[in-house]
Formats: C-alpha cells, structure tokens, sequence
C-alpha cells in the first residue's frame, strides 16, 4: 500500500504564498500613507501610533466601521477594483467627519474565496490613495483567504477609521436651533449607498452590462457613472469646524435623507428640505424615471446630488456661504430647521 500524500493548507484552498505576495504588491502604497505617527513598519501584529495632540485642550478619539456595500458587485462585474478602495476611506472620513473629527489612521479588511494578488494589490493601492488624500495613515488591516464562504470571483472589503477631535468643537447635535440653516454639498454621484437597487434597475430591468454607454449619462458606460469616487468632504468641510461656524452636519449614506438628518436633530425639531432646490443629476433622474421609482423612496435610498448637509446658525450662514464659495464649492441652500418631532419633511 502506498502512503496517502500529505494534505496541504494550498489542498484545502488557502494559498499563503499569494496572500503574502498581494501585501507585498501594495508595501510601498501603504509607506506612502505614513504620517509622523506612525511607530514601525509594515507587518507587525498590530499598528502602533502616537498621536499629537498639542494645541487640543480636551482631546476625543472618534472611531467609525463601515463597508462599500454592493458596489463592489459592480466593480467585479466591471474588472475595475482600484476605486472602492478610495470609497471605503472616503466613506469613512465623512462619517467621524460630522462630529468634527480628523483622521489619525484606517485599517482595512478584505475577504475572498480565493486570493488573486493582482486584485488585492489594486485595491490596497486605492485605499492607499485615499489615506495619503485625507492625511491619514494606512496602519494595518487583514486579508482574508476562505474557500466555500464567498463565490468565484467575489470579495469583501470593510474598514476601521480612527480620528481625534477637541471637545469644544465636537459636533453631537446639541447646538442645533429652530431656524438653523441646511446647506447641502454635492455628491460625486451614488457613493457606497442604493447599490442593490440600482444593479437591479441597470442589470436586471434594462439588460444592460458595465460597458453599456447611456445616452442618458451624457454617454457614460454604466461602471463609469456606478463607480465614481465616493469624494471626501474633509477639506472644504474641516475649516468651518476649526472656525465653529456650524452647528452640526450629517453625512447622507444609507437610510438617504430621513434616516440620517434626525440622528443629529434634538427632540422637538424637525428638518425641512426642499428636493426642488437643487438640480438632480443625470444619474438620479435616470434611475427614478427608467427604474420606475417614486421620489419618496429616491429620497431614502439614494442621496439624489447631495452628499453632505450642514446645518448652520443663521449668524454664520453669510460666513459660512463665503468660505465655500472660495473653496469652490457648488453649495445650495436646502431648507431649514423648524418645530417637530426630529424627523425631515419634504416641502
């Protein structure tokens, strides 16, 4: 009798030489994103960082987890990977972002059935990208090989964002009044939310793939008006908090407009917004007209143009107008806030 072949890990699926060869494509991006914090190198057990928090009187760390969603299913679909890196670090700034905070460093979680290096190594680059934009080191993450938990081809990717803010200029809705002004900037288009919906509109209604070029869209493929860059609003946004011109933001993800505003409004006031104040996009009125889907529920799903809300004292509005418009902002003025039992209502 001959003895049986010695099993394996690569036998059962999980190829430790490809994972490591995948960190290693992305090693000099990840350097790139170090910021004077930063203590080691790359591949410890765990990311060290010492903060600086000279200049803050009352210093608060902010920490956000959050995933790109179903886009990724796009970016699959489209063989482009690059870009949800970006969305995922973007997408997490904006949320510590509304409670005033910076980022200080991001961790990064990617999971597969089966390790590709080239596709890991585009995506830690743009994750990567997205870091060294925002002043934020790339301190360490996990990739994850599982055989039998994703499809071929599919993967995951999710992220940890840590940042720091100073006590007297943390926003927490406390400081939100009646008669608040709401001053909406504008998406770069879907960003990481209605993802589900919209693949079932382009896909599965209308047929068409990621390369299909949309009239529509001003002759866009679909990858390209799916896969825009969900854009960080940290460098027109942070100068109006050092500067406490605003009474609070919201970041308008999933949930759309009624689920998000109300989570920075105080009891007994509501948030009245205006969807004819400002122009939808092309992408939104496609999927509302072509995806037969009622304005009510574009509201809730998507963010239809608007990416980010600040809510700001009329005392400050004038200051606050100003300083966008030289930060080149194509800001609109979207509604106020009024008496009522903190949800938004559409006028």
């Amino acid at each position: 009798m001959t003895e049986p072949r010695p099993q394996t890990y690569a036998d059962a699926g999980v190829d430790i030489d490809a994972k490591m060869g995948a960190v290693a494509r992305a090693r000099d991006a990840i350097r790139s994103t170090f910021t004077k914090g930063v203590v080691g190198d790359v591949g410890g057990f765990g990311g060290l960082f010492r903060p600086d928090f000279t200049g803050m009187s009352d210093p608060l760390l902010v920490a956000s987890a959050d995933g790109v969603g179903t886009k990724v299913k796009v970016a699959i679909a489209a063989g482009i990977h690059g870009t949800v890196g970006q969305d995922l670090v973007n997408h997490c700034v904006n949320d510590i972002l509304v409670q005033g905070a910076s980022p200080l460093f991001f961790l990064d979680y990617y999971a597969t059935g089966r390790m590709r290096p080239e596709i890991v190594g585009e995506v830690l680059v743009g994750v990567a990208k997205a870091c060294r934009e925002n002043g934020c080191a790339l301190l360490g993450g996990e990739t994850a090989e599982m055989p039998g938990m994703y499809a071929e081809g599919d993967y995951d990717l999710a992220g940890t964002i840590v940042g720091a803010v100073d006590r007297p200029k943390l926003l927490d809705g406390s400081k939100v009044a009646e008669g608040d002004l709401l001053i909406g900037l504008p998406s770069s288009g879907l960003h990481t939310n209605g993802y589900t919906l919209a693949r079932k509109i382009f896909f599965e209604g209308l047929g068409m793939t990621p390369q299909t070029a949309v009239p529509e869209l001003s002759g866009q493929t679909v990858a390209e008006a799916l896969l825009a860059v969900h854009r960080s609003y940290l460098s027109c946004v942070l100068p109006l908090v050092e500067n406490l011109l605003l009474s609070a933001m919201s970041h308008i993800t999933g949930g759309g407009f009624p689920d998000n505003i109300p989570r920075v409004l105080p009891a007994g006031l509501d948030a009245v917004v205006h969807p004819d104040a400002w122009s939808w996009p092309p992408l939104f009125k496609f999927l509302r007209d072509r995806g037969h889907v009622s304005q009510s529920e574009m509201l809730r799903v998507f963010n239809c143009g608007i990416g980010m809300v600040l809510i700001v004292p009329p005392a400050r509005g004038l200051e606050v107008k100003n300083r966008l418009d030289a930060s080149g902002e194509d800001w609109k003025q979207i509604g106020r806030v009024q008496k009522g039992a903190r949800t938004v209502r559409f006028a």
